[in-house]
């Protein structure tokens, strides 16, 4: 039962990383319809810079905070000069700018800081403790509660602020919010650079673990990408509980089911992808689309 306890708090920790990449993905396509492919070198961009304010001196904290403004700058000014001309283009036309963004990204950050592999300091230490007689990883906690806060923190604006209900108003209905006098292009612009705020939350989360490079979010955008299908690629909900879900239950496939191991998670959460879209395109909460023949 212990180690029972503990693959389900190792699981969560990762499950909160693909969450908030999820809900990144998510928040994007709600308020386009495209899928961001380069939401995660985005978040590994962010990472990189965050690596550079450590290593010029500053607290991980302080560099933490600062690195989430430059991400939502980053994203805002993504959203402004790279998507907002391709307006009325059609989606595949805005779906292959993102793939081209992503190779863009990635040659960028080797041509800045390597190809080499960097360690990545962590805000928590390895130092395990015990509770009820079962040890647990502080930075798993604080993997959990770090990543957990950002979400809890989203959900908060967009249901209590204005300005967030204007920028869901802006997602569902952005012909009606421009009537009501929602500057409709500016939300989606501050939509962007929140998705980019929570891709350099799970960046800078993942990092420790996986070491800095720049292909470190590769297989974590997929773990995202399964995580958003799972649970609804339109729900920010689901894209939390997808995320959380995904990690645990790989965690305890790779732990308890033997040719599984840690080699075949990545194909075993391609396979989710595959089997969500054909019993249930929609995703656990996702809203089933009604067609009048």
């Amino acid at each position: 039962m212990a180690d029972f306890l503990q693959q389900v708090v190792a699981g969560l920790s990762s499950g909160g990383i693909y969450a908030s990449l999820a809900l990144a993905i998510v928040l994007i396509y709600r308020a386009t319809q495209v899928v961001n492919f380069a939401q995660g070198e985005m978040a590994m961009f962010t990472t990189y810079i965050a690596w550079t304010l450590v290593e010029a001196g500053l607290t991980y904290w302080l560099a933490f905070g600062l690195t989430l403004l430059a991400a939502f700058v980053f994203g805002v000014a993504i959203e402004r000069v790279v998507i907002r001309p391709l307006e009325r283009a059609p989606v595949l036309t805005v779906v292959i700018i993102t793939l081209g963004l992503l190779v863009a990204l990635n040659g960028l950050a080797a041509a800045i800081w390597s190809s080499e592999v960097k360690a990545f300091p962590s805000a928590f230490s390895t130092r395990a403790v015990r509770i009820g007689g079962v040890s647990f990883s502080i930075q798993d906690i604080g993997v959990i509660a770090v990543s957990l806060a950002a979400v809890v923190l989203l959900f908060a604006f967009f249901r209590y602020t204005k300005t967030g209900l204007a920028l869901r108003a802006a997602a569902l209905n952005p012909t009606a919010s421009r009537f009501v006098g929602v500057r409709v292009g500016w939300m989606l612009a501050l939509g962007w650079g929140m998705a980019a705020v929570l891709g350099a939350v799970s960046g800078m989360m993942v990092a420790p673990s996986v070491f800095l490079d720049p292909n470190m979010m590769r297989a974590i955008l997929l773990y995202a990408f399964a995580a958003a299908v799972l649970g609804g690629i339109d729900s920010p909900l689901g894209a939390v509980v997808g995320g959380l879900v995904l990690g645990v239950g790989l965690n305890l496939l790779s732990a308890y089911v033997d040719f599984v191991g840690t080699d075949l998670r990545l194909p075993v959460a391609l396979g989710i992808i595959l089997l969500v879209l054909v019993v249930r395109p929609s995703g656990l909460f996702g809203r089933v689309a009604v067609r009048r023949v």
